[in-house]
């Protein structure tokens, strides 16, 4: 089993930046890859980004490309997600998640998820 904590959520104005992290205990001697994902209110959820296990490759969704970079700490079991040049739009809660398979897009196919912290975005 691995527990996943996030952290970093806030409320931050147009154009401003948070860096979301994510903490990992338990069963992590095993290297998932990790990713983020985000919910916004009526929505489904929707991927973000995403890290090999040992951070040599990652993806991002368009809508975050050039604005989001993912990294992670394997000795501190962390992942981290910078975000910068924040939207209205991308406000949402946003979550982390572990899976053996890389890369895996789909929320639903996730091992272990975590419960989310809020970001908000004001125009």
């Amino acid at each position: 089993q691995v527990q996943l904590v996030e952290s970093g959520g806030g409320l931050v104005q147009a154009g401003g930046s948070l860096r979301l992290s994510c903490a990992a205990s338990g069963r992590t001697n095993s290297r998932y890859p990790m990713g983020w994902f985000r919910q916004a209110p009526g929505k489904e959820y929707e991927f973000v980004a995403i890290i090999r296990w040992d951070g040599g490759h990652t993806n991002y969704a368009d809508s975050v490309k050039g604005r989001f970079t993912i990294s992670r700490d394997n000795a501190k079991n962390t992942v981290d997600l910078q975000m910068n040049s924040l939207k209205p739009e991308d406000t949402a809660v946003y979550y982390c998640a572990a899976d053996k398979t890389y890369p895996n897009f789909r929320w639903g196919e996730y091992d272990y998820k975590g419960q989310g912290t809020q970001v908000t975005v004001s125009s």
